[in-house]
């Protein structure tokens, strides 16, 4: 992801250079609020404003995907050329998974609409292990509900902050 952000013409930061870190060693999709908590530990500096703009600067190169929940801000995680994700309902954990035989599905669609595919991306929504297990089994959490896979309790809602320019 680095030397693609420095052929695209863009600085590595010590900011940005966190950013791509935490990403890189998460395979689960992140939300931006959980970047920025990582982050920090590796460059105390980082800003919650760089870190959005960061990360929609990776997904309009390519290089990560936006992985929408229904009750929340949209997490990201790595992109790829055929990538299929499982998000949480409850506490909209996104973790990727593999997945074998769509080959027939998609050269159906491509016979059917005369489109030439060149990728997908799968997103399938339920209740994790762990959500299925807490009170108010079976039933996604309400907004904002939900326990983390960190320990750190319940999940925030997310809140954009306002976007300046892009710095290059």
């Amino acid at each position: 992801m680095a030397q693609a952000l420095r052929q695209a013409g863009y600085r590595l930061t010590r900011p940005r250079l966190a950013v791509l870190q935490v990403l890189q060693e998460h395979e689960e999709g992140l939300d931006p609020q959980e970047v920025h908590r990582m982050g920090k530990a590796i460059c105390p500096s980082l800003g919650l404003v760089t870190v959005y703009r960061t990360l929609d600067l990776l997904a309009e190169l390519g290089l990560v995907r936006r992985v929408h929940s229904e009750q929340r801000c949209h997490s990201f995680a790595s992109a790829g050329r055929n990538r299929h994700y499982l998000v949480c309902q409850g506490c909209h954990r996104v973790i990727e998974f593999p997945c074998d035989g769509l080959e027939g599905l998609i050269e159906g669609v491509r016979q059917r609409t005369g489109y030439a595919i060149t990728g997908h991306l799968v997103e399938l929504s339920g209740l994790c292990p762990e959500c299925q297990a807490a009170p108010g089994k079976g039933k996604p959490a309400r907004a904002g509900a939900g326990h983390s896979h960190d320990g750190r309790g319940p999940l925030e809602r997310c809140s954009s902050p306002e976007r300046q320019g892009d710095k290059r």
